[in-house]
């Protein structure tokens, strides 16, 4: 099969972490700058073998001492992701609406995949090149990138980044201790978060998060997430998709 060669967009962090307030502007203190390094932008792969989605909504927020600090209210996201573990390459579709402001983050960009369960704060792993375009309309971001993985952090007291030895093989033996999010000036705690889950492969296609912030706009609440994915799901089942086997949530040895 061809692949498809995809363009990673251009990265944008407007704003410095001098801007950030209150409780959050404590816990980005537990981070230091690391010096940007670019993951490498790849082609798509020729199969998957797993898919994973997140619907993030304002009401899932949490700042980084697992407080909750709600988002950006009436902003939602979706977060699509197929990994083929084998090349440790990773394929994105992040959609945004609602989301306004610059970007803000004290990492290379403010858009991540963070290791952390629902109702907890972890660090960042992946660091997304940022939906665009920058104003008050949808913002949206795909492609595909291969590691090693950096974020521009650094934890305190480490000596190392936090996408240092970070593989895909960890989403995939554990979904549900994984949240993506995004940050701006005026919500750096995050716009919006939402928590992975497990989907079939051939259900998601390149360029499908803004077909499934259409379809789930009606019907988004805080109360009814994994409802709404369920649908944004079903817009996003476009054809061409190449469909391989699903594999199991497991770890390889």
């Amino acid at each position: 099969m061809t692949t498809r060669s995809i363009t990673r967009p251009a990265m944008s962090v407007r704003g410095t972490a001098a801007a950030v307030v209150g409780g959050t502007a404590a816990a980005l203190m537990l981070f230091t700058a690391a010096p940007a390094g670019a993951d490498t932008p790849v082609a798509e792969p020729d199969s998957f073998t797993s898919a994973f989605t997140a619907m993030a909504t304002p009401d899932q927020v949490l700042n980084g001492d697992g407080v909750a600090t709600p988002g950006q209210p009436g902003a939602m996201g979706t977060f699509t992701l197929r990994i083929n573990s084998d090349l440790d390459i990773v394929c994105y579709d992040i959609a945004l609406d609602g989301v306004t402001g610059d970007y803000m983050s004290p990492a290379k960009t403010a858009t991540h995949l963070h290791q952390a369960a629902a109702g907890a704060a972890g660090p960042p792993r992946l660091a997304f090149p940022n939906p665009t375009p920058i104003g008050d309309g949808p913002r949206t971001s795909s492609g595909c990138m291969q590691g090693p993985f950096t974020t521009g952090l650094t934890p305190a007291g480490a000596s190392a980044d936090s996408g240092t030895g970070f593989t895909l093989d960890q989403i995939e033996a554990n979904p549900a201790g994984f949240a993506a999010d995004t940050h701006t000036v005026d919500f750096s705690a995050g716009a919006v978060r939402g928590q992975l889950t497990q989907i079939p492969v051939g259900s998601v296609a390149t360029g499908g998060g803004g077909a499934a912030l259409a379809a789930a706009s009606d019907s988004a609440s805080s109360s009814a997430a994994p409802v709404v994915g369920a649908v944004a799901l079903g817009a996003m089942a476009i054809a061409g998709v190449t469909v391989v086997a699903r594999r199991s949530g497991t770890a390889r040895s």
